[in-house]
């Protein structure tokens, strides 16, 4: 059982053995049974896959597309740091343009230069369209990848299936440890985290920022990004690939330092910005910003259990559980043992997650609630709930008091950024849960089975 959607998948006394093989190390070979095993299991996200060294791809393969505006020192010190790597500087209409492209001229990279400004996603796309190798690599001018980062991820491109892959996206180290640095350090919200994961809406790791990421050149049709979005184009990018049969890669072996914001108002404004992007996106992927996803079991629960209905509660967890035991029976040995465990387990872990996506959804009112006395209990304890938890879960270097500060704040300057969002793009959706009346527990037959070139093809013709 895993999975992103959860899925229940039954193994033969076969096909058990070979997995257990797996996980104690052993590689998939050269068996088609074994392969469609493993193409099963690992593009279901049940199954995290191991890639050794790669034959297929080398550092020659790889392009790297540098978008940069104002920031000579940073792009010089970036490729400094992609020395031996072909590089493509696209200098998207900088105020001093001509230093830009002796900076990309020193270090032996293609300079591209735009005469009128037209964001991140227009800078890469003509970078990218200058690109002749299998693989590019968008890197931005404010990043320094670490040694040896392209290594752990070419691997993933020896699956023919996998279309992007990401490092991890930590904070560059700073001159002054500030509460702020120390916050970024354990919460960026470039960071997805210390878990290597299969990239998915809705999941753990839902996207992955174009910050630093690689992708396989003849997947999608020219343009990459979407030119129209000056901010969440690589989530857009992300999501397409996956709407469209591809698998993406989150792997944290690999690490990009990012140099963030350094002060608290330039940092207010970025997370602003970021939440501006989710009305654009909910446009463009219907469902898939919704701030909460749960069965209408557990919404349920959660409604009788905030209501103080102690006993409504714990019986309507027993009828959910008893229902999915139902449709488990013949599934698995101990149906109702299975089912409960998945509606008791889903419903405790989920509650303060839930908790911190509405409340970050809808932090502007809260805030307001603040302002009234018979709201005023009510917000302040969905403004702090989240924060305590990630607290006690990961403080890092801060103390109480100023996580759960900036932990608020952090949540304020992103909803009001998508509430503004929301307003430019005429939509609603990023604010309204998502409440499942019946969900799939196991996996389709018909799910992962068209393989191969057909299946590739299918995938780029659907994108363009």
């Amino acid at each position: 059982m895993g999975g992103t959607p959860l899925r229940l998948l039954r193994l033969s006394a076969a096909a058990t053995v070979v997995v257990s093989q797996w996980n104690g190390g052993a590689q998939v070979g050269d068996r088609p049974a074994a392969g469609r095993l493993a193409r099963r299991l690992v593009s279901s996200g049940i199954a995290l896959p191991r890639p050794g060294t790669t034959t297929t791809f080398s550092p020659r393969d790889v392009t790297v597309v540098i978008p940069v505006r104002d920031r000579p020192e940073q792009l010089q010190r970036l490729l400094s740091a992609l020395a031996g790597l072909a590089c493509i500087v696209v200098d998207d209409a900088s105020a001093d343009s001509p230093r830009t492209a002796e900076t990309a001229r020193r270090a032996g990279a293609k300079f591209i230069g735009l005469a009128t400004n037209g964001g991140p996603s227009v800078a890469r796309n003509a970078g990218a369209a200058e690109a002749t190798t299998p693989l590019v690599a968008f890197v931005d001018s404010d990043c320094v990848p670490s040694t040896g980062w392209l290594s752990p991820l070419l691997g993933y491109f020896d699956d023919p299936l996998v279309a992007a892959v990401a490092p991890r996206i930590v904070p560059a180290p700073a001159s002054t440890s500030s509460s702020l640095f120390r916050y970024e350090r354990v919460r960026s919200s470039l960071d997805r985290g210390e878990a290597a994961a299969l990239v998915r809406p809705r999941s753990r790791v839902p996207y992955v920022p174009s910050a630093a990421l690689i992708i396989r050149r003849n997947v999608v049709a020219l343009p990459f990004f979407d030119p129209d979005l000056r901010g969440g184009e690589d989530v857009d990018l992300i999501w397409r690939l996956v709407e469209a049969g591809w698998d993406v890669r989150y792997d944290p072996a690999s690490t990009v330092a990012h140099e963030g914001p350094r002060t608290l108002p330039s940092w207010l404004r970025r997370l602003a910005f970021y939440g501006s992007t989710a009305g654009p996106l909910a446009r463009r992927h219907p469902g898939a910003l919704a701030p909460l996803e749960t069965s209408v079991w557990t919404a349920a629960v959660w409604g009788l259990a905030l209501r103080r209905r102690p006993v409504l509660a714990a019986g309507t967890l027993g009828v959910s559980a008893l229902v999915l035991g139902r449709r488990l029976h013949g599934l698995v040995d101990r149906p109702l043992y299975a089912a409960s465990r998945i509606t008791a387990g889903g419903a405790a872990k989920s509650a303060l997650p839930a908790l911190g996506g509405l409340a970050r959804a809808w932090s502007p009112a809260l805030v307001l609630g603040l302002a009234s006395r018979r709201t005023r209990r009510v917000a302040v304890c969905a403004l702090l709930a989240p924060a305590v938890s990630d607290w006690i879960t990961d403080p890092g270097e801060l103390d109480a008091g100023r996580y759960g500060a900036l932990h608020v704040a952090d949540d304020v300057a992103y909803g009001i950024g998508l509430w503004l969002g929301c307003v430019r793009a005429r939509t609603v959706q990023p604010l309204l849960p998502r409440i499942v009346l019946r969900s799939g527990i196991w996996s389709r037959r018909s799910l992962f089975t068209q393989l191969g070139g057909a299946r590739r093809e299918e995938g780029a013709g659907r994108l363009r």
